[in-house]
């Protein structure tokens, strides 16, 4: 059995020697495993280091662009994404049936405990196709996760004082820690800096950084727009533009749930402490 685990790249510098250390750990649960980068031109040294990683570990392949793909930063990560994605469906799902998308910044550059990826690897319950993991001290990908009656970005509401990113943030934390032993929260998007695939149910999708309302039941939609007391918005924030950005994961996410039925699930386990 074997693991791709890709990501796209930049500006990554300070953070890759960590990062590396445990995609290496992380690809010890496997018979083999490759490392598949997505590099956007950046400006620190993140391309030295990773050619440098490269003469250590073969396993390591690099697509280097030089030119950004888009003024929007989701729709420049989406186009990496599916340039790894595209790759991962070229293997063997036999060799490759899971494969790891995952952040190369100081998410993933603590201490990862592989015993507790390996303990769902092991696990003899079909009941994932797509699994994230906690963080601590508490669960922090707000912008990747949907789930009722969150169903949306909360980006695409009004931060009242109540329903902004800290109510949600507490809302998802508090579903995890009245999680029971073993159980898993399922959500219809969550990603949280590192995610596990079963690759044979993510062969039908792609990732979107545009805003995808028509992938989401319209109940959802109601659902999210009563919970929120808000009308959906397209809020210009500066660094998102809400008319032409939502997060990546959510229509990856929403369309495998479509078109195979895809089990997203949160553990309330922490991979990198």
């Amino acid at each position: 059995m074997k693991c791709c685990i890709c990501g796209p790249v930049r500006n990554c510098g300070p953070f890759l020697d960590k990062v590396l250390q445990n995609i290496e750990k992380i690809g010890s649960l496997f018979e083999d495993y490759e490392i598949l980068v997505y590099y956007d031109k950046s400006t620190d040294n993140t391309l030295i280091k990773l050619k440098q990683y490269q003469k250590i570990n073969p396993r390591l392949k690099i697509y280097i662009n030089s030119i950004l793909t888009s003024p929007y930063r989701t729709h420049r990560l989406a186009t990496a994404r599916n340039f790894c994605l595209n790759y991962i469906k070229t293997k063997d799902l036999n060799e490759y049936p899971f494969f790891i998308m995952m952040d190369f910044d100081d998410v993933n550059c603590k201490e990862v405990r592989p015993e507790i990826l390996k303990k769902y690897l092991d696990r003899d319950m079909d009941d994932w196709d797509g699994l994230s993991f906690n963080t601590s001290p508490m669960y922090y990908d707000i912008w990747a996760l949907s789930i009722f009656p969150y169903c949306f970005s909360y980006n695409h509401f009004k931060n009242t004082l109540i329903h902004n990113h800290a109510f949600i943030k507490n809302y998802i934390d508090k579903k995890l820690k009245n999680l029971k032993k073993g159980e898993l929260l399922s959500c219809i998007s969550s990603f949280n800096g590192f995610s596990i695939y079963r690759t044979s149910k993510f062969l039908n999708t792609q990732y979107d950084g545009r805003v995808r309302l028509d992938l989401l039941p319209k109940k959802y939609l109601t659902a999210h727009m009563i919970a929120a007391n808000s009308k959906i918005i397209f809020k210009d924030y500066g660094h998102i533009k809400g008319k032409y950005e939502d997060c990546e994961h959510r229509a990856f996410h929403m369309k495998a749930i479509n078109n195979d039925n895809a089990k997203i699930m949160i553990t309330k386990d922490i991979l990198f402490y």
